[in-house]
């Protein structure tokens, strides 16, 4: 078993750990979204590329470490929910509506609710 996977044991590790994921993911989203946007063939192609690395790290931080991936899916989410608006109104300039940031207070109470039941 190397370090990192032993490292990611600890409950803070986790979460950071969790928290990279879901701006890994979220981040190679936007590449992908910006690049779909750019008529130059170089800039498409520039933005896929790093948005397929982008991706596949987020697929490797979320699948290497030993963990029930399951029981730690609502806390994700809600990192997830928040990464993803944040890159969205900062890279993209589109803030979030009063239905996303409701919707969005459910999506970060039902995580809480997982995360402590699963403890």
């Amino acid at each position: 078993m190397n370090r990192f996977v032993r490292a990611t044991t600890s409950r803070s590790t986790t979460i950071a750990v969790l928290f990279l994921a879901a701006l890994l993911e979220a981040g190679g989203d936007a590449f992908v979204r910006a690049g779909l946007h750019k008529t130059l063939p170089w800039q498409k192609a520039s933005l896929f590329a790093v948005a397929a690395v982008v991706l596949f790290a987020h697929g490797w931080t979320v699948n290497s470490p030993p963990w029930d991936f399951g029981k730690l899916l609502g806390l994700y989410v809600v990192f997830f929910f928040l990464t993803a608006q944040a890159i969205s109104w900062l890279a993209f300039k589109q803030i979030p509506s009063l239905a996303v940031l409701v919707g969005g207070l459910f999506i970060v109470t039902g995580g809480v609710i997982i995360a402590i039941a699963s403890t």
